[in-house]
């Protein structure tokens, strides 16, 4: 009997040892992990992201828009988007962000060249050096950017034209603006303009002036062209600050003459509802910066290289402004 009470503690003592080490196997941490698992975790900590660069022409207004659908598409994407643009149109700017994205071997490059010729080395050298390089609203047809995205710039000028011709019946006198016309964009619109109108004897251009991509002096060259020819018909806009202009001096001075520009900003639609301006053709600017983003990424993913196709601008009226804009 004395020997069963010295055992009984003993075979308790186990059973608690037992379940103690039952317990702790339960609840044992997983193994580190090993060297090569490390790495492997390292590595995909610290690759880059794929790195794309918009280089403007000018810090223009309307590339905002562009900016934004850009900024949109790379985030889904999962890519660091770069923007640059000069102070105003200057090439050698451009020139000097071009040599520093290939020293950042940036992996994508959509540029609006300010000039074609001067930047056609500049372009071929980011291409020989990996980098994938796309044209947008002015582009450079002779280099060896990968595609052209934008809009047919002679056929939008042409629309204007036919526009104008429909709302004049036929004839009229006939005022316009341009903005930089050192841009090939704008030098196609307006060649698309006057070989339209060349065809409409009955309309007469009175005169076309450019404002140099500057407000105030967009304004003065219209009030100029209006004291000089005070029974105008109608004023043509071919770029941003053009229209902008009519719609300040409109308002100023009470104006009712036909008025038609491009590009759908805010200001733009605003000027439509109020009757500032008769028509906007939009560029459709927001498209260009999805078309770039994608096209540039299929490019650095190694999918086959396509040309993308022209975008087709849109005339907006006081009709179908309100549906435009439930689509946008």
């Amino acid at each position: 009997m004395r020997s069963m009470n010295r055992i009984f503690p003993l075979l308790l003592i186990c059973c608690c040892l037992a379940g103690l080490t039952a317990g702790c196997n339960i609840e044992q941490a997983s193994p580190e992990p090993s060297v090569f698992e490390k790495e492997q975790v390292s590595e995909s900590v610290i690759k880059p992201k794929r790195m794309f660069a918009i280089v403007y022409a000018t810090s223009d207004i309307l590339y905002k828009e562009v900016t934004k659908k850009a900024e949109k598409v790379s985030q889904r994407l999962g890519v660091q988007l770069i923007v640059k643009a000069p102070d105003e149109a200057n090439a050698e700017q451009q020139i000097r962000m071009m040599e520093n994205l290939v020293k950042q071997h940036v992996d994508g490059i959509a540029i609006s060249p300010v000039d074609a010729d001067a930047l056609t080395p500049y372009i071929n050298k980011a291409v020989q050096s990996g980098i994938r390089v796309v044209c947008f609203d002015n582009d450079a047809p002779k280099s060896k950017r990968l595609a052209y995205v934008g809009i047919d710039n002679y056929e939008a000028g042409s629309r204007l034209a036919e526009k104008l011709a429909n709302d004049l019946g036929g004839q009229g006198m006939v005022i316009a603006e341009t903005g930089q016309y050192g841009f090939s964009s704008i030098q196609q619109r307006v060649a698309g303009f006057k070989d339209y109108l060349s065809r409409m004897p009955e309309i007469q251009l009175l005169d076309i002036q450019t404002n140099g991509d500057n407000l105030d002096r967009a304004i003065h060259n219209l009030e100029t062209m209006i004291d000089a020819h005070p029974h105008f018909d109608a004023f043509v806009g071919m770029d941003t600050l053009a229209g902008s202009s009519a719609i300040l001096v409109w308002k100023a001075k009470g104006l009712s003459q036909i008025a038609l520009t491009t590009n759908d900003l805010p200001e733009m639609l605003d000027g439509v509802k109020n009757e500032q301006l008769t028509a906007i053709l939009s560029l459709q600017e927001g498209v260009w910066g999805d078309r770039i983003i994608n096209t540039l990424n299929d490019a650095y993913e190694g999918k086959e290289a396509q040309q993308p196709s022209l975008i087709e601008p849109i005339m907006i009226t006081k009709e179908n402004l309100g549906s435009y804009q439930v689509k946008q």
